[in-house]
C-alpha cells in the first residue's frame, strides 16, 4: 500500500532501493506517529473537517495502534510503505472510509517532520538524564578522592600534582558544557512543523497553533518553507550535542585506559569488568573503556554525515533526507549505551592511593617549591633560576607540600558550584 498510488505498479527494483531499510528504522517513529495523528484529526474536527464521531472513533482506534507501538508488537507489514502508510491501512482496515480522512490538511512531509521532532525531543531528554547520572556519578567520585593526589601532565610529561578529585571533576563540570549543547539541540527540534503540509502549507483553514498545544510543542516552525527547511537542521543540531558529549566520554575513556596501564598504575577495575588474553595469562584489559572510546570517535563523525548529506540540497523536500534517519537513530542508541556504561564503569573504579611515593615524581613539586621561595620575598625568577638549578645539578629534593586554595584548584574543587551550574542548566530540558 502506497499513500500516493495511482493506479500503476512501480518497477520492484526501484521500490526495493527507494524503500531502503525504512520499515525498520520507522518502527522508532510509530508511537511519536500516533501521537501526532492524535493532534492532527483534533485539529481537524476542531475546522469542521471531521465529525465528532468521526473524530471520536478515530481516536480510540489510534489508541489501540498506540499501545502496539508502546509494547513493541506494532509492525510494518509486507508491501506497506512506511509507518505513516501502516497506521492510515490500520484506520481503513478498522473502520472503513472514515480512516481515508485522516491526512486531510498534511503531507508526509510534514507528518514525518512532526514525528522527527517528537523522537529528537523525548531522545534529548533521556540522553541528558543519561548524561545528568553520569555527572553525579563523576561529582560522588570527586568528592572521595579529592585529597588523593596523581600526577598532573602536560606534553604527557610529569608536569605538576593534581587530584583525582580534579580529575573526575573536570569531566564532571565539561558534561555540564555538553548539557548546553543538548538543551539547544532540544530548543531547535521543540518547534511543531505540522500544517507545513508540502512545504507550502494548505488551502484548509489549519489551526496550527492547536496543534502546537496539543503536541507540547514550545513554539511552531512559522513559515512553512522554514519547517521544511528544519528537516536536517534538526539532526545536525541533535548530531552536534551527541558529538560534544562523545568528545568528552571519549576522552574521560582514553585516560581510563592510559591510567590503568602498568606503566602509570593510578587506577584499576575488580576483575570480573575486565577482559582477558588468549595467551598472554596475566592480562586484564580495560576492553569497555576502549570499545567506549572507539564508539565515541564514530559518534563525533556524525556531524559530518548530516552535512555532507544535506549540504547541496536546494530549497524543499528531497528524497535524500530519508537517509538522514540511518544516521541519527543509531547515534542516539549507541550514545546512550556508552553513557550508560562509562557511568558503571566509573562508579566501580579503584584509585592507587600512593602513587606520588614513586621518586619519578620528584619534580611534580618544582612549581610548589618555587612559589614557596616567592611567598618568602624571592623575585619569582630568582626562583625560579634557583629550582631549575637544583634539577640540573641533581640535588633538588621536593618538599612534597601543596596548598592550593583558589576556586576549582586541588584545595578548592567547587562541587557545589558546578553542581548548581549543571542543574540549572539541565533545569531547562526537564522542565518541558
Amino acid at each position: 500500500m502506497k499513500l500516493w498510488d495511482k493506479g500503476y505498479e512501480e518497477n520492484q527494483q526501484v521500490d526495493s532501493f527507494t524503500v531502503g531499510n525504512d520499515r525498520e528504522l520507522d518502527l522508532r517513529l510509530a508511537k511519536y506517529d500516533i501521537l501526532g495523528s492524535m493532534a492532527h484529526i483534533r485539529m481537524l474536527e476542531s475546522i469542521g473537517l471531521l465529525e465528532k464521531s468521526e473524530l471520536d472513533i478515530l481516536l480510540k482506534a489510534l489508541e489501540e495502534i498506540l499501545k502496539t507501538a508502546e509494547n513493541g508488537t506494532f509492525v510494518i507489514e509486507d508491501g506497506i510503505e512506511d509507518v505513516h502508510s501502516q497506521v492510515e491501512f490500520l484506520l481503513t482496515q478498522k473502520l472503513g472510509p472514515v480512516g481515508k480522512k485522516i491526512h486531510s490538511g498534511r503531507s508526509r512531509n510534514d507528518q514525518v517532520l512532526v514525528d522527527l521532532k517528537l523522537f529528537m525531543r523525548e531522545e534529548l531528554q533521556v540522553i541528558a538524564s543519561k548524561v545528568k547520572g553520569l555527572f553525579d556519578v563523576l561529582q560522588t567520585a570527586s568528592e572521595q578522592y579529592k585529597h588523593i593526589l596523581m600526577p598532573g601532565y602536560t606534553h604527557m610529561q610529569v608536569a605538576m600534582p593534581s587530584s583525582f578529585g580534579l580529575w573526575f571533576g573536570a569531566y564532571a563540570e565539561s558534561l555540564a558544557d555538553d548539557m548546553q549543547m543538548i538543551v539547544a539541540a532540544y530548543h531547535v527540534a521543540n518547534q511543531n512543523p505540522l500544517g507545513s503540509a508540502a512545504g507550502y502549507g494548505s488551502s484548509f483553514p489549519l489551526n496550527r497553533q492547536m496543534t502546537t498545544d496539543l503536541l507540547h510543542f514550545e513554539t511552531m516552525n512559522y513559515n512553512v518553507v522554514a519547517a521544511q527547511m528544519s528537516r536536517g537542521k534538526t539532526e545536525r543540531a541533535a548530531s552536534y550535542a551527541m558529538a560534544s558529549v562523545a568528545s568528552t566520554l571519549g576522552k574521560l575513556a582514553m585516560d581510563a585506559c592510559l591510567f590503568m596501564c602498568q606503566n602509570y598504575g593510578f587506577i584499576s577495575l575488580p576483575d570480573e569488568l575486565t577482559t582477558g588474553s588468549s595467551i598472554m595469562p596475566h592480562k586484564k584489559n580495560p576492553d569497555v573503556f576502549e570499545i567506549i572510546r572507539g564508539k565515541c570517535n564514530r559518534l563525533q563523525a556524525v556531524p559530518n554525515e548530516v552535512s555532507l548529506l544535506t549540504t547541496n540540497l536546494p530549497l524543499g523536500y528531497q528524497r535524500d533526507l530519508q537517509l538522514l534517519k540511518d544516521i541519527i537513530f543509531p547515534a542516539t542508541t549507541e550514545l546512550k549505551r556508552c553513557l550508560d556504561m562509562a557511568a558503571f564503569m566509573i562508579s566501580r573504579i579503584r584509585v592507587n592511593e600512593h602513587i606520588l611515593e614513586d621518586k619519578r615524581y620528584d619534580y611534580l613539586f618544582t612549581v610548589e617549591d618555587v612559589n614557596k621561595l616567592v611567598l618568602e620575598g624571592v623575585p619569582f625568577r630568582d626562583a625560579y633560576k634557583e629550582i631549575g638549578m637544583q634539577v640540573q645539578n641533581g640535588t633538588y629534593k621536593p618538599t612534597r607540600k601543596v596548598h592550593h586554595t583558589h576556586e576549582g584548584s586541588i584545595g578548592n574543587l567547587c562541587t557545589a558550584q558546578i553542581k548548581a551550574k549543571m542543574e540549572a542548566i539541565y533545569a531547562r530540558i526537564v522542565g518541558d
